[in-house]
């Protein structure tokens, strides 16, 4: 949860004339009047203002007069009571801070970027570069392939008639403990992301108090009335939360939710036999439950390692000339980890990426190449926001190969209980 203020760009009382100890660039354009600032629950005021990027290094010793009432806030309270007003920094009669003003702010990926680019986009962000041609042609052109693939009847039924073994995972009480999508390999197991659980497991079982189920057929426009579901037994199949997936195995009888009853419910055939290796041609489509929703679909483009720092430059850019904190959102996003899919990072070659509007609570969607083989698992992306509002720059998904590849390495017997079954054999692990 995010709380936003706003800091004056005139400092308050007793700095007047001292912004320059404030602001690391002193030639803020006219039409600019307030930096928007956020932190997140439980941070302080300092921390907030340190680790947005636009104040000088080491800015302590202040405090903030309300601009409505003059209340002041010193800068080591929490910003939980801050949301939504407007201040102006005030520094200590002596002028003294431990501020200092480096000539130049330290970009994300460059650390080469001209001071007079900081200057001139203080009151919003560092300049985004070099986005206008390549992502030009990453969205029109290959965008409009996706869309040309996946609009295409024969393969639209094709991934509707695949997309009945996704399903809604979620606790039994439908709260937000665990709440996500997953899809059946085969038989009765489900495969999904391990982090759902995260409050609900311990080793390789669930807490006694919580009950998982998986519901099927939850797409029609009133699903509350057509779905039917099965419970999933206490102990996972397998859990591994460094390659983030689980293995959930369904009990035996369904339940039809109208008639509450077994009524032949039957789990739907699974996707381990259309397990297929990284598309070479970038096109992909996602099949999930974003936010709990109904059942949807979004076809979408891999995006490589070389064009990932640019897709999220492209994705920060429409924020270049507001009072969004772009720093923020880059300090915030590097806390998450999103150095180590760029290239040269630890999992730069080992997560596929992509843009799409389906994470809260798709998380463990299977992900389709155009040849509508699954090839990933949806995990995450990386995410930033206000209160109310909450978005990712970019998002990823796991390769599946590479998942029973490595538990294959690691435990010889991880799929000991799916070798029985044909569909193993004819699995894309064999690719």
């Amino acid at each position: 949860k995010c709380f936003v203020f706003f800091i004056d760009k005139e400092g308050g009382e007793n700095t007047k004339s001292k912004t320059h100890l404030i602001f690391r660039c002193n030639r803020i354009p006219v039409q600019f009047r307030y930096f928007c600032v956020y932190g997140a629950k439980g941070m302080t005021v300092e921390e907030a203002v340190r680790r947005d990027g636009r104040f000088v290094d080491g800015l302590t010793n202040f405090t903030l007069s309300d601009n409505e009432n003059k209340f002041t806030t010193k800068c080591t309270e929490i910003v939980d009571n801050l949301d939504g007003r407007k201040f102006q920094i005030c520094l200590p009669k002596t002028g003294k801070t431990k501020a200092t003003n480096p000539p130049q702010v330290v970009q994300e990926q460059d650390s080469t970027q001209q001071t007079s680019q900081e200057e001139e986009n203080a009151s919003a962000s560092p300049k985004v570069q070099n986005i206008e041609t390549t992502l030009k042609n990453l969205k029109e052109e290959k965008f409009g392939k996706v869309q040309q693939s996946f609009s295409e009847a024969h393969r639209l039924e094709k991934l509707l008639k695949l997309g009945k073994s996704v399903c809604k995972v979620l606790d039994d009480q439908g709260s937000d403990v665990c709440q996500g999508t997953g899809f059946v390999l085969f038989d009765r197991f489900v495969l999904t992301s391990a982090h759902l659980f995260d409050k609900c497991v311990q080793g390789k079982n669930l807490l006694d108090h919580i009950y998982i189920s998986a519901r099927f057929q939850y797409d029609d426009l009133d699903p509350e009335t057509n779905y039917f579901y099965f419970y999933a037994e206490k102990t996972f199949i397998d859990i591994d939360n460094e390659l983030d997936f689980a293995v959930l195995e369904l009990k035996t009888e369904g339940q039809n939710f109208l008639q509450n009853k077994p009524d032949n419910v039957k789990v739907p055939a699974g996707l381990l036999d259309r397990f297929g290796p990284l598309p070479g041609n970038g096109e992909a489509c996602l099949i999930g439950h974003p936010a709990g929703s109904v059942k949807k679909i979004d076809p979408t483009c891999i995006i490589e390692p070389e064009k990932r720092e640019e897709a999220v430059n492209d994705h920060l850019a429409p924020h270049e000339t507001t009072l969004v904190t772009i720093m923020s959102v880059i300090e915030t996003i590097k806390s998450q980890g999103i150095g180590s899919i760029m290239v040269g990072g630890t999992k730069a070659d080992k997560v596929e990426t992509y843009n799409t509007f389906m994470y809260h609570g798709a998380s463990g969607s299977p992900v389709f190449g155009a040849d509508c083989r699954v090839f990933g698992i949806h995990t995450g992306g990386f995410t930033y926001g206000f209160q109310r509002h909450e978005t990712s720059v970019i998002e990823y998904a796991h390769p599946l190969l590479t998942i029973f590849e490595k538990k294959q390495q690691i435990r010889p017997n991880f799929d000991d209980s799916f070798k029985s079954h044909p569909d193993y054999f004819l699995s894309g692990r064999n690719y």
